[in-house]
């Protein structure tokens, strides 16, 4: 299965063709996508209509849906946050450290295209969905 990062869903959204978004359509038509429940908060926080909200939320809501946080997680990710400043990188968002950590401990790939995550996939087995 393929956790989509919100970056990748908003271009899909929006109807801009990138390589992540096509890819984000196969996984669609093929049934390998997932929506994380941060990253349904992240796309939801950025809609302007109380229309396009509900029909973005309802859409959505047909997928399958991964809790991103539970307490293994909370764990993990503080480990892959210390692992990657002790490499001298400094992970730049709690969320995408979560989204990351979710992907590394269940061992879905991640489709992103937040240069953030090149870290993770570097140095802590994160598997980036256009490798694959």
């Amino acid at each position: 299965m393929i956790l989509v990062d919100t970056s990748v869903w908003i271009d899909y959204l929006n109807n801009l063709d990138t390589p992540q978004s096509l890819l984000l359509g196969t996984g669609l038509r093929r049934n390998m996508v997932l929506v994380g429940d941060l990253v349904l908060t992240e796309i939801l926080q950025g809609i302007r209509s109380d229309r396009q909200f509900d029909d973005i939320r309802r859409i959505l809501a047909l997928l399958p849906q991964l809790r991103i946080c539970d307490d293994n997680v909370c764990v993990a990710a503080a480990h892959n946050f210390r692992r990657l400043r002790s490499l001298g990188i400094t992970a730049r968002g709690t969320v995408d450290t979560l989204i990351a950590t979710r992907c590394i401990v269940d061992g879905h790939a991640l489709l992103f295209r937040d240069k953030d995550f090149a870290p993770f996939v570097a140095h802590l087995g994160l598997r980036d969905a256009m490798s694959e």
